[in-house]
């Protein structure tokens, strides 16, 4: 690898910690995906896990074009903690709808994670006239913003899946739509 100046090594530096995260993602994705037996959710997860290797794969191309290179051990890193990550999500929960809800958290939190990273590359491209590496990570983080917005719904929806799983219907409150009104 030939000697890179502090701008490229900088870029190379986060957008390998963003390499990183997408490869740790795609194995947690698929063990979500094993684990989510709600079609829409599923559909998604498994489009996102397809965006996510694909981000995996523009991400490392970029940083090969700066120069760059050695992402093996982001990977092998990113790889083994969500393997690690793996048995507790499996097992959490008291029921299938909070399994899932407590994977839905766990994606939210991750795509938020990968947009604010993403927002750092694109600025910090921007700042030192790195016009391709600003509209990749502008694109991707468009991507995530969608993925979050996604799940931020199915938040909601599990939730109240939760709530008719785990509380008898005499202990919940009925929706403010169809409760009756009093004048």
């Amino acid at each position: 690898m030939a000697d890179l100046n502090e701008r490229d090594a900088k870029l190379i530096q986060y957008l390998s910690e963003a390499y990183g995260k997408e490869r740790e993602l795609e194995t947690s994705l698929q063990a979500h995906i094993s684990m989510t037996t709600r079609r829409p959710y599923k559909k998604r997860l498994q489009q996102h896990l397809r965006e996510t290797k694909s981000h995996a794969k523009a991400v490392e191309r970029r940083i090969k074009k700066l120069g760059g290179g050695g992402q093996a051990t982001q990977t092998v890193v990113g790889k083994a903690m969500a393997v690690a990550k793996g048995p507790m999500h499996a097992a959490r929960g008291t029921g299938e709808q909070e399994k899932m809800l407590k994977n839905a958290k766990t994606e939210y939190f991750n795509e938020h994670e990968e947009i604010a990273t993403y927002l750092a590359i694109e600025t910090l491209a921007e700042r030192v006239g790195d016009r391709e590496t600003a509209k990749l990570a502008r694109g991707i983080r468009r991507e995530e913003e969608r993925m979050a917005k996604f799940l931020a719904g199915q938040i909601e929806v599990l939730t109240g899946a939760v709530v008719s799983e785990a509380v008898p219907r005499k202990q919940r409150v009925a929706a403010a739509g169809s409760r009756k009104r009093t004048r």
